[in-house]
């Protein structure tokens, strides 16, 4: 199986409208996140290709950086992003437990600066969590299934992924975008 395109061709009008000029249907583009260290990211306007990838947000000199620089280059992709494809709306993995203290705190601060970021743009984005169980039993059929089993689920439907952050964020697209 080939894997599928990454290449996007936008016509994007303004506030995260993808506007589709053959039917004339207002399509919102939805980012969908797995938040961590290193943040797995999709992007997909209804109907359209999902792009994805993801984020490394430890500096390479993480050693010498204060605590609060991943969130602030966490920030920055999400600005460019923004600026280059305008989000209309954001779903995030939400995690109800997790590994270690190091984990939640850093996941509870990706968190705090993703919505604060929503809340700060005009027109605010809205934005929305989905339980980790739910996205896994979506593209699975199993609430906890594993890492690899989430790579291998992603990967069968023709997305070539980096990791399971990437494979997570592109479950959690397909997920919400049923919903649309």
């Amino acid at each position: 199986v080939e894997p599928r395109t990454r290449k996007i061709i936008l016509d994007v009008a303004p506030v995260g409208l993808h506007v589709n000029r053959a039917k004339g249907k207002r399509i919102v583009n939805i980012l969908a996140l797995d938040l961590g260290t290193d943040t797995g990211w999709a992007l997909t306007p209804s109907g359209g290709a999902i792009i994805s990838g993801t984020w490394r947000n430890k500096g390479r000199n993480a050693r010498y950086e204060g605590g609060g620089m991943r969130y602030l280059r966490f920030r920055q992709q999400l600005d460019e992003l923004h600026k280059t494809v305008p989000v209309g709306a954001v779903y995030f993995e939400e995690v109800r437990r997790h590994r270690g203290t190091d984990a939640a705190h850093v996941h509870g601060g990706m968190l705090a600066m993703l919505t604060a970021w929503c809340e700060s743009q005009d027109p605010k984005i809205p934005y929305e969590g989905v339980p980790v169980g739910e996205i896994k039993k979506h593209l699975t059929g199993k609430g906890n299934a594993d890492k690899p089993a989430m790579i291998a689920a992603v990967q069968a439907l023709g997305y070539a992924v980096t990791d399971d952050n990437e494979a997570d964020a592109i479950a959690l697209a397909l997920l919400v975008r049923g919903r649309a």
